[in-house]
């Protein structure tokens, strides 16, 4: 019997991930021979980890929190959407030679678009984070021409080199960075966007304060589980639209599937795995 070729999750902590549910449903509606696994690594452990993807029959990768830049160091290739947004989070496993791609942007905007029925084209946006999600989102809502994009992340620097990156790129966007959340113009936002990992735990305070929803943003959050963090159940009680990363997730990953496979990722089935 031929082993399954494996694909898996790597990031820290993993154990949350719906990714395996919706991979794997996947694999069996394709009837591929493959099984797709969590890897919780801590960063010492990367190195020995993707040296070794070939001798233990990994054949791709997803890669989140905190390693979506990391990993770029042990990659041979990176394409070329990976380099502008400066983060992987897909590793495909080409002949012994490691790939990166980033489809975590396309996603994030296939799913706005086409179930949100937003067009950033035009819009006022903030972002709270500055990491590899916030950049990817940040260039593919950059790329739809919106008015102004402001960005806070407690790190100051990171969110800085960010929106200096950003300004290189796209000249005609008006791209800012706060250095506090109230700072951002959330009450004159078109979307808000949490890019943050605040809110994964229910230790987590709310990001926001109570008065921050005068225009009535889309709000979204990249955090699908908890399925409703602390931020979208006040946006909620004050009739904004909200959304959680469920849509983001389904989308990149189906972009992930097809990197991995050739094959075209069966959404349908990927959406109903996911319970969306």
């Amino acid at each position: 019997m031929i082993p399954p070729k494996i694909f898996g999750l790597v990031g820290y902590p993993v154990e949350h991930s719906l990714s395996p549910r919706m991979h794997n449903a996947a694999f069996k509606a394709l009837k591929i021979n493959a099984a797709y696994r969590l890897f919780s690594l801590k960063e010492d452990e990367l190195k020995v980890f993707f040296a070794g993807l070939k001798k233990n029959n990994i054949f791709g990768l997803n890669v989140t929190i905190p390693y979506k830049e990391k990993v770029m160091a042990f990659l041979d290739k990176i394409s070329p959407e990976a380099k502008l947004i400066g983060a992987v989070n897909t590793v495909k496993v080409n002949q012994g030679s490691l790939e990166g791609f980033n489809t975590d942007g396309e996603g994030f905007l296939r799913h706005i678009k086409l179930s949100l029925g937003f067009n950033p084209k035009g819009k006022s946006i903030a972002i709270i984070g500055a990491g590899g999600a916030s950049r990817a989102v940040g260039i593919y809502l950059s790329k739809e021409k919106p008015k102004r994009i402001s960005f806070f992340d407690s790190d100051v620097a990171k969110a800085g080199n960010l929106v200096k990156h950003l300004k290189e790129c796209f000249s005609a966007i008006e791209f800012r960075q706060s250095c506090s959340i109230e700072g951002l113009g959330i009450e004159t936002s078109d979307l808000l966007i949490n890019a943050s990992p605040i809110g994964m735990k229910e230790a987590d305070s709310c990001l926001v304060k109570e008065g921050f929803t005068r225009k009535k943003p889309l709000v979204y959050d990249l955090i699908y589980n908890p399925p409703e963090t602390k931020l979208l159940k006040l946006a909620k009680s004050k009739g904004c639209v909200v959304s959680n990363g469920l849509g983001m997730l389904l989308y990149q990953g189906a972009l992930a599937f097809k990197h991995w496979t050739g094959k075209e990722a069966p959404v349908e089935v990927m959406r109903e795995a996911l319970k969306l």
